[in-house]
């Protein structure tokens, strides 16, 4: 998949494993993590690869994150983005857009 952020502290995080703004500071562990995961949502060629991975935890958010999806760094924190196809068989791309590292639980 191709990768976008839509927030410059996410692509700090994942390129620099820090972020400029003092307000996303993250552990060391949770930053590799979700390097990690990026990584993985990057060598998938379309979101399909993403289910049988259970430790991602791939789901499609509701409520007030309706159109959202997201995958598990660890047990409180998930990335979530949103997808999408271009192109045409037998040369789409998925395109992932990466919109926020949170706190599963807050």
């Amino acid at each position: 998949m191709e990768i976008k952020f839509t927030k410059a502290y996410l692509e700090e995080l994942y390129a620099f494993g820090k972020s400029n703004s003092k307000k996303y500071r993250f552990q060391k562990d949770i930053i590799k993590r979700y390097k990690n995961t990026i990584d993985k949502l990057r060598v998938a060629n379309k979101i399909e690869d993403l289910y049988p991975i259970k430790s991602l935890n791939y789901e499609k958010l509701s409520g007030d994150k309706q159109g959202l999806e997201s995958v598990r760094v660890n047990d409180k924190y998930r990335i979530e983005f949103s997808s999408s196809i271009e192109g045409e068989e037998p040369y789409t791309i998925t395109i992932c857009e990466i919109v926020e590292l949170s706190n599963h639980y807050s």
